[in-house]
Order: C-alpha cells, then structure tokens, then sequence
C-alpha cells in the first residue's frame, strides 16, 4: 500500500523546508522501500518496508526532517488508495467551471475538529466550501477582483485549526500516476 504526505505550507528548497532530496531521503532512512517526491509543495508518496509500519515511517521521517531543515509545519498522511476513492466521488460534477479559479481539498489535522456545515461561503464568495468528509473539505476558489480566493486561510480562520490545501488537479494526477494502475 502507498501513503501520500501532504506538509502544510511547504515548496520544497525553501528556508525551514526540505530539498526533493532530504525528503525522498528522510522517508527512505526511515524504513520506506519507496519514496517520491511529487510536485514542489511538500506532496510526497511512499510505501513503507517490511517488517514496518506506515506510521513509524511517517514518524521516522518527520523527526529527520525537523532535525535536518528545521521543518515546523504538520503533515497530513492519506492512503492513495483513499485518495482514489476520493476522486472517484467527482465531488465537484455539476459546477460551472467557468467561474471557478481552482477546485480544491484541505486536509483536516485535528479529528477532533468538528468540520463546517455546509452550504458555506466567505463573505466575498471567492471561497465555497462544496463538500465535506471526516477528513478533508472540498472546495472551489474564485477570483474576485485581482486575487483568487484562499480556501486554507478561510478554513483555518473558520476552523481555528491548521490544515493543508491542495489543488484537486494534484490530487487526480497524483492517483492516476501512483494508485493501482499507476506504476509510480
């Protein structure tokens, strides 16, 4: 099974960030048979060893990171095989995607965090929340004015909770590229 790592905040190279390099390293000295770097913006998959779990890598990895690039910022961890599932909902049919800037998922951290009620929109209506599951919260952006709309800092004010966003289209290419008919 392969895990995708989602790090809030993070374009790989960046101070307090790690390179494409430490971060295949990190997950590969911590006991991963397999990791790669997807995208700059700290997306990563891996499938953990044998004889260890997922999580232990994950943990393994993260504590190298912090003590290698000062990494502060959480990680969000799915399986792909979730995350297929995910897009096999098509939670963003039925929208007109000529309004729409970017179709966007946020990572919940916190389980305990009890996720919005829906139907809910800034007051600018440059972010609407469309979807919510127990652990993410789908989303599109639309420009108003100069600048799109952002669903994390939206969410993170509404929430009082850090997450990570990301654009749906990484999370479709991510799961065609590495899910069980992708070859990785």
């Amino acid at each position: 099974m392969r895990y995708a790592v989602f790090l809030r905040n993070v374009n790989l190279g960046r101070p307090n960030a790690p390179t494409r390099e430490q971060f295949e390293a990190a997950f590969l000295h911590a006991g991963a048979r397999e990791a790669t770097s997807f995208l700059t913006n700290g997306t990563l998959v891996y499938a953990p060893g044998d004889g260890v779990t997922a999580q232990a890598v994950f943990e393994g990895a993260y504590r190298t990171l912090q003590s290698v690039c000062g990494l502060r910022e959480p990680a969000f961890v799915r399986t792909v095989d979730y995350l297929a599932a995910l897009v096999a909902l098509d939670p963003f049919a039925g929208i007109d995607r000529g309004s729409v800037y970017a179709f966007c998922v946020s990572f919940l951290l916190d389980p305990s965090v009890t996720p919005p009620v829906l139907p809910l929109a800034s007051a600018r209506r440059d972010v609407e929340l469309v979807r919510v599951t127990p652990g993410e919260v789908l989303s599109v952006s639309r420009q108003v004015m100069k600048a799109p709309g952002s669903p994390n800092a939206f969410l993170e004010k509404h929430l009082g909770s850090r997450l990570s966003t990301r654009e749906w289209n990484t999370i479709t290419r991510l799961v065609k590229r590495f899910g069980q008919a992708g070859v990785g």
